[in-house]
């Protein structure tokens, strides 16, 4: 792997892990933006495997008690994973562009979430069918693009969980869609040798890179960093998905 890639890595690793280190979220999303920038998607989510999966299962263990939300959130869970292997073969298709530029959506759909402060409000009685169902979507979201945030963390965001509970269900929901994913890249022969020692080595800027996010967390005002990491991940969104495109539109023109 060329040195200059190799440093690219880590500092786009770094730069995940600082953002999760400030508000709570975003490795994942992040990490995926900025790879699709210099190689496939299914190459950036095959890095993303080890340093998601690490930092997810610390955010899921630090919680109050990990078996209520189970319980709670099992049929989610479950619908997240089946979605995720049923459709991991898309990111791996020969249809890159398409991938590309849905994976520019779904960052311009999440930073429009976060700028607007969009809140869902899900009622108790709805949580039997629609957490499937938002597993189910989430599960599509994350075989095809690497990405799974949408429409999960909108929808965990709406059941009315503490502060702390959320953050470890959130963990939960991104621990299991990790898992999913790296078995879907497996089975689908996306996961070479390099890429897990590549993910390996990954592990290390993604945490140093959480450190300085909760060193940063007391020094800065988080809305205010939360609005600049918004806005920026539109902008990304905005030009992957461009990117993506961009093939298609100058075959039709010439």
């Amino acid at each position: 792997m060329p040195e200059q890639l190799f440093l690219i890595i880590g500092a786009v690793f770094v730069l995940a892990g600082l953002v999760k280190g400030v508000v709570g979220l975003g490795l994942p999303t992040v990490a995926m933006g900025l790879l699709g920038l210099v190689m496939l998607p299914a190459e950036a989510a095959a890095l993303l495997l080890l340093p998601s999966f690490v930092t997810n299962i610390w955010q899921l263990l630090v919680g109050p008690d990990i078996t209520t939300l189970v319980r709670r959130l099992w049929p989610m869970m479950l619908a997240v994973f089946a979605a995720t292997l049923a459709s991991t073969g898309l990111i791996t298709s020969r249809y890159t562009g398409m991938v590309t530029s849905g994976l520019g959506l779904v960052l311009l759909v999440y930073a429009a979430l976060g700028l607007l402060k969009l809140r869902m409000s899900v009622p108790s009685a709805a949580e039997p069918w629609a957490g499937p169902v938002v597993g189910a979507l989430t599960g599509i979201m994350t075989g095809a693009t690497g990405v799974f945030v949408i429409p999960a963390v909108p929808y965990l965001g709406g059941l009315g969980l503490g502060r702390d509970d959320l953050v470890q269900a959130l963990g939960l929901s991104f621990t299991v869609s990790t898992v999913a994913l790296g078995i879907g890249l497996w089975s689908n022969d996306a996961i070479p040798l390099q890429s897990i020692g590549m993910s390996a080595l990954a592990i290390v800027p993604a945490l140093a890179g959480m450190w300085l996010g909760g060193w940063l967390r007391s020094r800065v005002e988080p809305e205010s960093f939360r609005r600049w990491f918004f806005a920026g991940l539109a902008l990304l969104g905005a030009h992957t998905s461009w990117q993506g495109l961009a093939p298609a539109f100058q075959g039709a023109i010439f």
